[in-house]
C-alpha cells in the first residue's frame, strides 16, 4: 500500500482527505489493501480513515464483534469523530451493526457489504487442512467470483495466518462470536440510511442474506454488483465506488 500506517495512543489507522468522515471496516481475514481502491477514489472529497481492527491484540476472553465495536467507540472518541459514516465488509459490516444499534447517534450512515450478522458460510468453523497451501488457496478463491482475485500475496498472508497458533485461534473465536451474535431481531432500531451494495455471486454471505438485510433494516437500498464476489470493493471496485459516491451524494447533500 501506498499509504503510510499511523500509530497513535494505542490505535493504528490509514488516514486521507478532508470532509466528512468515512470510517472502512476490514473483514476478520482482510488486509487495508482491500480498501485501497474505495481510498484512492474518496480522498479527494472526503476524510477516509481505515482503523486496523485489534483482532490480534485484544484479550482472547474478551473478543468479539461487541470489543471491537467498543475498540471503535474508543477510536472515534480518540480522533474526535462525534459522526461519520461507517462503511464495512464482512466481520467489518457485522462490527459496524452492532456499533450502530449502540451508538447511532454517532453514524450518520452505514454501508453494508457482505456482512456478517445474519448468516455466513465462512470456513465451517475450523480449518482441517490449514497446512496445505492448495486449499487455503481454494478457500480464498471462494470469496470471489474470478478465483484470479485472489494473488499468490492476498494467500500467502492467509496461509501465514492460519498456521500462527496464537492467530487461528482468535481467528476461530472471532468468527464464533459472529455466527453466535445473530441481529435478526435488532436490525429494526437502525433508523439512519443504510446502503447494501452486494455481490450477486457472493458464496459467503449469499444474495439471501442481502435480501433479508433489506427486508429488516427499514431506511435500506440494495444494490446488486454482477459477477462479483464477496468483496465488491476489491473485484469490482468502479461499481462499488459509483454506488457509494451516489448514496453520499443523497444523504450528505440533502
Amino acid at each position: 500500500m501506498e499509504y503510510e500506517v499511523i500509530e497513535e495512543e494505542g490505535f493504528k489507522f490509514i488516514e486521507a482527505g478532508q470532509g466528512e468522515t468515512l470510517i472502512l471496516l476490514h473483514g476478520l481475514m482482510g488486509e487495508l489493501s482491500n480498501w485501497e481502491p474505495v481510498l484512492d477514489h474518496f480522498k479527494a472529497n472526503y476524510h477516509v480513515v481505515v482503523p486496523i481492527l485489534p483482532i490480534y491484540e485484544l484479550p482472547i476472553l474478551t473478543l468479539g464483534v461487541k470489543s471491537l465495536s467498543k475498540y471503535i467507540h474508543r477510536f472515534m472518541k480518540f480522533k474526535k469523530l462525534n459522526q461519520a459514516v461507517l462503511v464495512g465488509n464482512s466481520l467489518g459490516g457485522h462490527v459496524g451493526l452492532v456499533f450502530t444499534v449502540a451508538h447511532q447517534e454517532f453514524v450518520k450512515a452505514l454501508v453494508l457489504t457482505g456482512s456478517s450478522g445474519l448468516y455466513e458460510n465462512a470456513f465451517g468453523g475450523s480449518f482441517p487442512r490449514r497446512e496445505s497451501y492448495d486449499y487455503i488457496r481454494e478457500k480464498v478463491e471462494f470469496t470471489f467470483y474470478d478465483p484470479a482475485t485472489a494473488t499468490k500475496e492476498l494467500v500467502d498472508e492467509v496461509f501465514k495466518s492460519v498456521n500462527d497458533r496464537s492467530r487461528v485461534i482468535r481467528i476461530l473465536a472471532l468468527a464464533k462470536s459472529a455466527i453466535r451474535h445473530n441481529m435478526n431481531k435488532e436490525l429494526s432500531r437502525i433508523t439512519i440510511p443504510v446502503s447494501l451494495i452486494w455481490g450477486k455471486q457472493d458464496k459467503i454471505t449469499p444474495p439471501d442474506v442481502a435480501v433479508e438485510f433489506h427486508e429488516l433494516l427499514p431506511n435500506s437500498e440494495l444494490n446488486w454488483v454482477d459477477k462479483c464476489g464477496h468483496a465488491p470493493m476489491m473485484e469490482r471496485p468502479t461499481e462499488f465506488n459509483e454506488y457509494l459516491d451516489k448514496f453520499l451524494n443523497r444523504i450528505l447533500l440533502k
